[in-house]
């Protein structure tokens, strides 16, 4: 079994750098040619293989490991039990959009935004890159990335460019500006950032929105992690831009990931791409699950700095126990750390080996062009991840 989960495994680096599958006979007709553009997530793979280990260390998945408040959970039973179980409106819960609205005119001062409640931050990215790619249009994508962002662009026809952002994963502007072509359609911002854990500095956000302003690009800034900031509030570009796409959602900071819940907001300028984007959800989505949207608008009103200083303390962990062995930048927010494997091999061949060893990690080509570091998401009790520190830092001395 175990020799079976290695292959499975050392497929990775393949899986996310070529052709995906090869399709015998005549299915390979049947399928569509955009099924080529993408391949099963490296992320899911090894979360399958916790399923196969025996109280494995799992650095896996970017899931917390607190639960649902109780107060969220009840007001969804509640919503549920009234009768909260029918489509809501494709946009959204009227009230739960009024909130968002709220919020995001106080923190931007955008006097009338536009609201969209999507099936998560994954299912705003869907919408988002169908209502703007046309085959042939460039979206900028500072690498490493979130996975989603290569297949759903390859799939769409759009062509990705990636910047460079190592060693030590700063935005990079200079970089971002000579990308910059006629066939510019998007840039894709993402702080703080999943697989890195580091946040784009004030600065680094003005000269990118003074970038963008001069050249009248659009920007879409992901920032399902906005909450899980350990220094201080983190930046946001819609402070400096209007040309922006904002996306957040409830999976991370509430445990609502199997809830599916987001939401994107754009200043009234802007409004024409949340238009078009609720005219696809209506034949995609539909809505966001209703009874938990109910659930949504009181989450607005929680606070959960306590599971914040919860995870700083986890990253202080993860952070000493490793950065005496391995090369690693400090997160700055976010759940994870991206981590530069010892020499002598690439980042796929330490996955194999930590896996080898019971610890889930992720090999770094899932989230980069370049197969140099794995992902740690840290998203796991403090005793595992002393337990997984120990085991890979035994690995490391073996090198």
């Amino acid at each position: 079994m175990f020799t079976e989960l290695l292959v499975a495994i050392s497929f990775f680096a393949f899986d996310f750098c070529g052709d995906s599958a090869i399709i015998p006979g005549i299915m390979k007709n049947i399928l569509a040619d955009r099924t080529g553009k993408i391949d099963a997530s490296g992320i899911r793979k090894v979360f399958a293989l916790a399923a196969t280990l025996k109280d494995p260390v799992n650095f896996s998945i970017g899931q917390p490991d607190f639960d649902v408040p109780e107060s969220l959970k009840n007001e969804a039973i509640k919503a549920i039990k009234a009768g909260e179980n029918k489509y809501s409106q494709t946009a959204g819960d009227a009230l739960l959009k009024e909130k968002i609205a709220e919020q995001v005119k106080n923190e931007f001062g955008w006097s009338n935004p536009a609201i969209l409640v999507t099936s998560g931050v994954s299912g705003a990215l869907l919408l988002a890159f169908m209502a703007l790619i046309n085959p042939g249009d460039e979206v900028i994508i500072p690498d490493p990335y979130f996975v989603m962002y290569k297949h759903l662009i390859n799939m769409l026809g759009g062509k990705c460019v990636f910047v460079d952002s190592y060693p030590d994963f700063k935005l990079p502007v200079e970089g971002i500006s000579q990308a910059i072509t006629d066939k510019t359609k998007l840039i894709i911002l993402n702080s703080p950032c999943n697989p890195t854990g580091v946040v784009a500095s004030e600065e680094q956000i003005k000269a990118l929105a003074g970038i963008a302003a001069e050249k009248d690009i659009l920007v879409m800034t992901d920032e399902i992690y906005e909450k899980f900031c350990y220094e201080g509030n983190c930046p946001s570009i819609a402070d400096y831009y209007d040309k922006t796409l904002l996306l957040r959602g409830f999976s991370k900071a509430y445990a609502m990931a199997g809830w599916r819940l987001g939401y994107v907001a754009t200043a009234e300028s802007l409004s024409n791409i949340v238009e078009e984007m609720t005219k696809i959800q209506q034949y995609t989505f539909v809505c966001a699950p209703t009874p938990f949207q109910k659930a949504a608008i009181a989450a607005l009103d929680i606070d959960i700095s306590d599971f914040v200083d919860a995870y700083r303390e986890k990253r202080d962990i993860i952070y000493n126990g490793l950065k005496d062995k391995f090369d690693v930048v400090r997160p700055g927010g976010a759940f994870y750390a991206f981590v530069k494997a010892p020499a002598g091999g690439t980042a796929t061949q330490f996955v194999e080996k930590a896996i080898s060893n019971n610890v889930l990690i992720i090999p770094g080509n899932v989230f980069s062009e370049k197969d140099t570091h794995f992902r740690i998401s840290y998203a796991t009790s403090n005793d595992k991840i002393q337990q997984g520190i120990e085991i890979l830092l035994r690995i490391a001395d073996t090198q």
